[in-house]
């Protein structure tokens, strides 16, 4: 039964609010234009009208009615923004994007808000805050490790930790690490450049700096956690997909009182030497029914990088699907 062809009106306040809401070349109602086939949007001034089916008009409405009240909160959304707000609306969802956008994750060093940007991020940070072992797994760009970094600053600042060790092991993804120019510190630093660059976002680079020189900040590699007990301290372990079972078993059992672990990874990228069991996979086989371990897996809609690397992974986790059946 074909649906009944509605009309419904989306007035502005005035042009200024249509351009912040619209984002630059109306970019929103491309987009609106493009993800509901039985619907249309037309412009007048700074009304849009939507025509079509009414499921479509009325998902539509209701992503121009969340966007234009982020906006007049002062949200500025991106494309991505926009795309996930459709994806929202689809689902049944769009009343959390309002407060999805404007709940508070951390504060960067010059005042900038950190915020989650999808459902699937606010479940991870909610996990973090309520576990001491969090375990992030998901393709690349859903923020797994820039999260649980931002999380980590916050609780150094507050007070609740007294430091923060940062550790991915140094696995060589097709490269030879030992062919590399310099000492062990200088060929290891590339490997941990991602959480460099995380924490200086964060916390500025002088404040990181004097951290390390006061022992509140540790980056290394994974095999220097040996035979260590880490108290009051948050730790993130990184690329975890390529621990071996007994790294990840040690890294697990470093645990100390008043800590708190996050292990982050893509399983769909490990690099270690054929045969060996990844630590992350068996890790999510034998720790899932433990409580105080929260296991949290992104999918594709949680990446937050340029549109299609989304695509890019669903089109990988379609071909490693069908290369199983």
């Amino acid at each position: 039964m074909a649906q009944e062809i509605i009309v419904r009106k989306w007035a502005f306040a005035n042009n200024d609010e249509a351009v912040s809401v619209l984002g630059p070349n109306d970019a929103l109602l491309q987009l609106l234009d493009d993800a509901y086939a039985e619907a249309r949007v037309t412009t007048r001034g700074t009304e849009v009208s939507l025509t079509g089916a009414e499921s479509a008009v009325e998902s539509m409405y209701a992503v121009l009615r969340a966007v234009t009240q982020l906006a007049q909160l002062g949200v500025h959304l991106s494309e991505g923004d926009y795309r996930y707000a459709i994806e929202l609306a689809k689902e049944g969802e769009i009343d959390e994007l309002v407060p999805l956008y404007t709940a508070e994750v951390a504060t960067t060093y010059r005042g900038k808000v950190i915020r989650v940007k999808t459902l699937g991020q606010r479940r991870y940070v909610d996990a973090i805050r309520k576990n001491d072992i969090v375990f992030g797994v998901g393709p690349a760009g859903t923020g797994k490790t820039y999260l649980a970094v931002a999380l980590a600053v916050m609780a150094l600042k507050r007070g609740d930790v007294k430091r923060l060790v940062l550790t991915r092991p140094a696995v060589e993804a097709g490269e030879n690490l030992g062919f590399l120019p310099g000492d062990l510190q200088e060929k290891v630093d590339p490997y941990l450049r991602p959480i460099y660059d995380a924490l200086y976002d964060v916390y500025g680079v002088e404040q990181v700096q004097r951290a390390f020189e006061r022992g509140n900040i540790e980056v290394a590699p994974l095999a220097y956690m040996r035979g260590r007990t880490l108290d009051d301290s948050f730790v993130i372990l990184d690329e975890a997909q390529n621990t071996t079972s007994e790294q990840m078993k040690m890294f697990l059992t470093r645990l100390g009182f008043g800590s708190k672990m996050v292990i982050t990874g893509d399983v769909t990228q490990i690099d270690l030497p054929r045969g060996r069991l990844s630590g992350l996979v068996e890790a999510s086989r034998l720790l899932t029914n433990i409580p105080g371990i929260a296991f949290h897996h992104f999918s594709g809609q949680d990446v937050v990088r340029h549109h299609l690397v989304q695509k890019i992974i669903e089109a990988y986790e379609g071909n490693s699907t069908a290369a199983a059946d």
